[in-house]
């Protein structure tokens, strides 16, 4: 019986607003590699079988021609399409909405395609080859029990900060037995010399954070069974929907479904730490730092010149 090679799911339909264009494709050193490409390129090395690009329909030729013609002979590449319109029958649109429902809306784009446990991950972040290898061997090794068996890659807070602005960040809780118990979702987070901080009223006051809080980056593994948690989930976001605060910009967030399951005692989430360095390009003003990152990591062999 052949292994099982989990799937990779690239949530890339976001158009990077504070950045100011498709970050995910922009090149980010002089052979023209994208952040994705290095991602992709320590999947196929850790042992994933396909990746899955969660992408808006109008930007498919751009992603295509972005992604090209080499990476799909090493690894099976398909596409799912996000959408505003991809909601459960009934569901009234509001008015004057634009943007699609968030991350647990983006890997129920993908659900189709799933057929194998799978890891999610940010388009424009840049991992690791650590948090690949620790991931696949998750996937390939845990199975559904008494709970749902899911993994997170978690990072030292201090590893994914960026000089030039804010962040927003899922500060972790978890038990002694390195198992996930909760999810904070912070949206602005800065630097404070060698530690952080966060506000909640807009600079007003902000609540101080050592640097070392593991955090969230996106980087789930799940069982199939996440998929009719998300559907169930979203479901009920919609129907709330009409009671939100701020209807045309309220998103359904997968740390916080993940967070759901934990607390109703359905999921286990196991955290799995990486001390590599995270880094991406929230902001125009990083791209010089990733890009000489970049190079340094080629310096040190750990990525060839050419990836593919």
């Amino acid at each position: 019986m052949s292994e099982v090679k989990p799937a990779l799911v690239v949530m890339a339909a976001g158009m990077g607003s504070r950045y100011g264009g498709l970050k995910q494709i922009d090149p980010v050193d002089k052979e023209g590699h994208k952040i994705i490409d290095f991602s992709i390129y320590d999947a196929w090395k850790a042992g994933f079988g396909k990746v899955i690009f969660i992408i808006k329909k109008e930007n498919e030729a751009d992603f295509r021609e972005a992604i090209g013609t080499e990476i799909p002979k090493r690894i099976p590449v398909e596409y799912a399409f996000q959408s505003l319109e991809d909601v459960p029958a009934g569901v009234k649109i509001p008015e004057g909405r634009k943007k699609p429902w968030g991350t647990a809306q983006a890997v129920l784009a993908a659900r189709d395609l799933l057929d194998t446990p799978f890891a999610v991950i940010n388009a424009d972040d840049f991992y690791g080859r650590e948090a690949f290898e620790k991931m696949c061997g998750f996937l390939k090794t845990h199975e559904d029990d008494e709970k749902y068996r899911y993994g997170m890659v978690g990072f030292i807070l201090k590893n994914t900060l960026t000089e030039n602005g804010y962040v927003s960040r899922g500060i972790c809780s978890v038990d002694e037995n390195g198992f996930l118990t909760g999810v904070t979702e912070r949206t602005h987070i800065e630097k404070d010399g060698d530690a952080a901080k966060y506000t909640e009223d807009g600079g007003e006051t902000y609540v101080s954070l050592t640097g070392e809080e593991p955090v969230s980056m996106n980087f789930w593994g799940f069982s199939l069974s996440i998929i009719s948690e998300l559907s169930r989930y979203f479901e009920e976001f919609m129907r709330d929907l009409q009671r939100s605060e701020d209807p045309l910009k309220a998103e359904c967030y997968l740390p916080k479904v993940v967070d759901s399951l934990i607390k109703e005692g359905k999921a286990a989430a196991e955290v799995l730490t990486s001390r590599d360095r995270w880094f991406g390009v929230t902001y125009k003003e990083d791209k010089p730092m990733v890009m000489s990152s970049i190079q340094e990591l080629k310096d040190r062999g750990i990525y060839p010149e050419r990836l593919f």
